[in-house]
């Protein structure tokens, strides 16, 4: 029976033959995405016929026409087999997007009218965020998509209140390559020091590349120059850097038995200190106790060789590294900090928002360059916290006493897209 049916496969390959051995040819020109323009007059700006021969480039040069005829701001040509006995017949298909059109109405009994949409189509996001020592920074992102390609978005953020800014940033994602990402951007920022008090105004232009080097290990580079007004001075310098991030955490708001880590060095050149190095380490373990609770600890550690401009101080106190001490406690050229939190969840797991306490201890302490670790005393805050998690807010409020300081009441939260 095998052989029987393998003679019969044989002969009708046999028989197909002389079809293949013809050239293929466009037997159908499909058209697709079109609303302003006909597809006739899509065909004619293709430059292509049904008849014609299909040539390795007849896509390549098909979809070059149809760009060059600056109607459409997406194109793609496909080709398909219009038939399985006959290869030779090929379907050309061709996809365009003209962007943006509305539907106008021309009066009551008139038929409405189709046209393209004008003004830059703008996408608004609004800004909410609050930080522990620095208040409540508001405003909105203006964004445009796609601008720079598929996957790309130009944007536009507008700030006041915390941190006042205003920037433009190209946000660019890549299939393939080098790079994932690409990040770019230049702002006009003031924002207050919470240690010093004074206004520290800067001038910056960045470029950020990231690569995603295994499903949870991320590396990124950055080079960025920055003006500095602080303290009635105005200094400048340039920072150059390159971190590598692990982070296996499935739900970054409450996540089980997972590890983040991070480390990252720059080379910072400033006009007033000369040049130094900077490291930082963070690292953060979630291990999963009965029911919902959760056990964190983190420790880190940044560090300058070399004493560090006031404006560049690393600060210590707050929600970014110590409650139960105001922000801004204390300044200095290395940081070292560490917490033990229990984060217990009060909602199921499946609701869209989550709500929780947690109990945590906090210890920290930052000093200047050529001091040592071991002569340092640590601070230590202990205290709790309420917290709100949904789809794109988060709001936290923390109670902390230093022991030997005061009891501070902490705020933070985000409004995120």
């Amino acid at each position: 029976m095998l052989a029987v049916l393998l003679l019969v496969a044989l002969s009708h390959a046999g028989a197909q033959t002389p079809s293949v051995a013809h050239p293929a040819i466009v037997s159908e020109i499909l058209v697709h995405g079109n609303v302003l323009t006909a597809d006739e007059e899509v065909r004619r700006l293709a430059g292509v016929a049904a008849g014609e021969a299909v040539t390795p480039t007849l896509a390549g040069d098909v979809a070059a026409r149809l760009r060059a005829s600056h109607r459409f701001q997406q194109v793609d040509v496909r080709t398909r087999f219009a038939s399985i006995a006959d290869p030779s017949q090929i379907v050309l298909v061709i996809i365009v997007d003209e962007g943006p059109v509305s539907i106008e109405s021309a009066g009551e009994g008139a038929q409405p009218t189709v046209v393209k949409s004008r003004g830059p189509h703008l996408l608004y996001f609004p800004i909410l965020n609050a930080e522990d020592g620095y208040g409540a920074t508001y405003g909105m992102r203006l964004a445009l998509a796609d601008r720079v390609g598929r996957s790309s978005r130009v944007s536009f953020p507008l700030t006041w209140g915390g941190e006042k800014q205003v920037g433009a940033e190209l946000d660019k994602r890549f299939n393939s390559g080098p790079l994932n990402r690409l990040i770019a951007g230049a702002s006009l920022s003031r924002r207050t020091n919470p240690l010093f008090e004074q206004d520290d105004d800067r001038a910056q232009v960045s470029v950020r590349g990231e690569r995603q080097l295994l499903p949870a290990v991320r590396a990124g580079a950055s080079v960025s120059w920055q003006h500095v007004s602080f303290g009635g001075a105005d200094d400048r310098f340039a920072q150059a850097g390159a971190d590598i991030s692990v982070d296996t955490r499935v739900d970054p708001v409450l996540p089980r038995n997972a590890v983040y880590a991070r480390a990252r060095v720059d080379r910072l050149d400033f006009h007033s200190a000369g040049g130094m190095v900077r490291t930082q380490i963070d690292g953060r373990g979630y291990l999963g106790l009965a029911g919902q609770m959760i056990l964190a600890v983190r420790a880190t550690r940044e560090a300058a060789d070399g004493n560090l401009p006031p404006y560049e101080k690393l600060l210590l106190g707050g929600m970014a590294n110590l409650r139960g001490f105001g922000a801004g406690t204390a300044a200095g050229d290395t940081l070292v900090a560490g917490s033990v939190e229990l984060l217990v969840p009060l909602t199921s797991p499946l609701r869209v928002g989550r709500i929780g306490v947690s109990a945590f201890v906090d210890e920290g302490t930052v000093y200047g360059h050529g001091a040592h670790f071991g002569d340092q005393t640590l601070k230590r805050g202990v205290g709790g916290s309420v917290w709100f998690s949904a789809a794109f807010v988060r709001l936290s409020i923390a109670v902390a006493h230093g022991i030997s300081g005061s009891t501070h009441v902490h705020a933070g939260g985000s409004l995120m897209f």
